[in-house]
């Protein structure tokens, strides 16, 4: 991990927005009037997705990927001018919070401004015609790393938005060699101190296969040497099998806790339920109980949280990135007022620096501790759905469960619900259908 990397980040919450569907105009301005309503979510940054000029050549949909970038050094006229993104930038500095851009430096549009200015410097297939080393992603062009004209004009043009953002958000990161990372690191410093790098770190079947394929990939600890924050996408494979019923709960609190011994002491991961290439939380968790338990649960784990827009409307349909295709705000349950409190809860100095560790017990219930000297936080989540089909685990619930903490009876505050309380009564808490979160002795 970059040794400069501050804990405190895993007190922070992103929120992800794609300008062109987050209103009906899908303008900056639109993102700009949201921005009080977002804030009071207990939002800390802002990302935005790539704000650039789409290509026009072999676009996926009606509008094309906002990730196949024609001019990196241009907004998109679509969305407004260059002033009308200043405008929506000093709004969200002034509500106190943070804005990250997408940054897409693995390829561009075919009809980008360096393939017709520079094409040299991207990758070229045997009989020499521009192409991509992923084949599914036909609308782009990868570039060529091995070119200094290259590494020379991207971080220039990191320096340029750096005078404006406080950080990127890297695509594809792992596909871009690490040189390069810790090059612009170094040097976008000079321009934003304390500038913040996340990296979309990649899953490790895209590692295996990449690099069996003779395509450079770079790990996740390789990516903590020059990003603050990466992907969870590490584990997001166990986190989906248990959605498929294909594993248990027990291998996701494994790959959890393992992230504790592999990765640097000050590690940040990027903890979701969703983002804009995953399916919504609202339609993977269709019961309501199990979907608000996994919400504080994301808000409790040691990480930054991200919330991707419309997830706090319980949307169910992930909206297309390649068509408009507004977030639809009234498309479910409002669960604001839940995000609100989790997010003070996040503040909370133990989430940010503990000794973390998940167990799953019997019938899908997570028990999740932060401790530190004789403080602790002791998280109890119920994900028991009773329609599962747990086809490898056929038990079903016919009485209330306890949990076992290690923490003196009495009553404490549920710290995800202000005004209810906890009560542990002969070491042990009783299942609730709601999330149970409480600040204890150890003991």
């Amino acid at each position: 991990m970059s040794s400069n990397t501050d804990k405190s980040y895993r007190n922070q919450v992103m929120y992800s927005v794609f300008v062109r569907n987050h209103s009906a105009e899908g303008t900056f301005e639109g993102v700009r009037r949201d921005l009080e309503r977002i804030r009071a979510l207990g939002v800390d940054i802002v990302w935005l997705l790539p704000i650039h000029p789409t290509g026009e050549k072999c676009r996926k949909g009606a509008l094309g990927s906002p990730y196949a970038i024609r001019d990196y050094r241009a907004v998109n006229p679509e969305y407004g001018t260059l002033d009308d993104f200043k405008r929506l930038v000093d709004g969200i500095h002034r509500l106190g919070m943070k804005c990250v851009i997408d940054v897409v430096y693995n390829h561009t549009s075919p009809d980008s401004v360096l393939a017709q200015e520079h094409p040299e410097w991207f990758f070229h297939k045997p009989d020499g015609s521009f192409g991509n080393r992923v084949g599914d992603w036909w609308d782009v062009i990868d570039l060529d790393y091995a070119q200094p004209g290259l590494w020379d004009y991207q971080i220039d043009t990191l320096k340029y938005w750096a005078s404006m953002v406080d950080g990127f958000r890297c695509d594809v990161a792992p596909l871009v060699p690490l040189e390069f990372w810790l090059r612009a690191r170094r040097e976008v410093e000079a321009v934003r101190p304390g500038c913040f790098w996340l990296a979309e770190s990649v899953e490790p079947a895209f590692v295996r296969g990449g690099r069996a394929g003779g395509l450079p990939v770079l790990s996740d600890s390789e990516c903590f040497q020059a990003f603050d924050v990466c992907y969870d996408y590490d584990i997001f494979d166990v986190f989906q099998d248990y959605v498929d019923e294909k594993r248990l709960l027990e291998d996701y609190a494994q790959a959890v806790n393992n992230q504790e011994i592999i990765y640097p002491e000050n590690y940040v991961k990027l903890r979701f339920l969703e983002n804009h290439d995953r399916a919504r939380a609202a339609a993977i968790f269709p019961n309501r109980k199990v979907r608000l338990n996994w919400t504080a649960f994301l808000f409790f784990q040691k990480g930054m949280t991200l919330l991707y827009a419309g997830q706090e409307a319980s949307c169910t349909r992930q909206p297309s990135l390649f068509d408009k295709d507004a977030v639809d705000w009234s498309a479910g349950e409002d669960i604001s007022e839940l995000l609100k409190n989790l997010a003070a809860l996040k503040k909370h100095p133990l989430l940010a620096d503990s000794w973390y560790q998940v167990t799953a017990l019997p019938l899908d219930t997570l028990l999740a501790v932060h401790r530190k000297g004789n403080r602790q936080l002791v998280g109890i989540f119920d994900l028991y759905n009773p329609s599962r089909k747990a086809k490898m685990d056929n038990r079903f619930r016919t009485e209330a469960v306890s949990v076992p903490v290690e923490a003196p009876d009495g009553r404490y505050p549920n710290l995800a619900f202000p005004g209810e309380t906890v009560e542990v009564v002969g070491g042990t808490v009783g299942v609730s259908s709601r999330p149970i979160i409480f600040e204890a002795p150890v003991g």
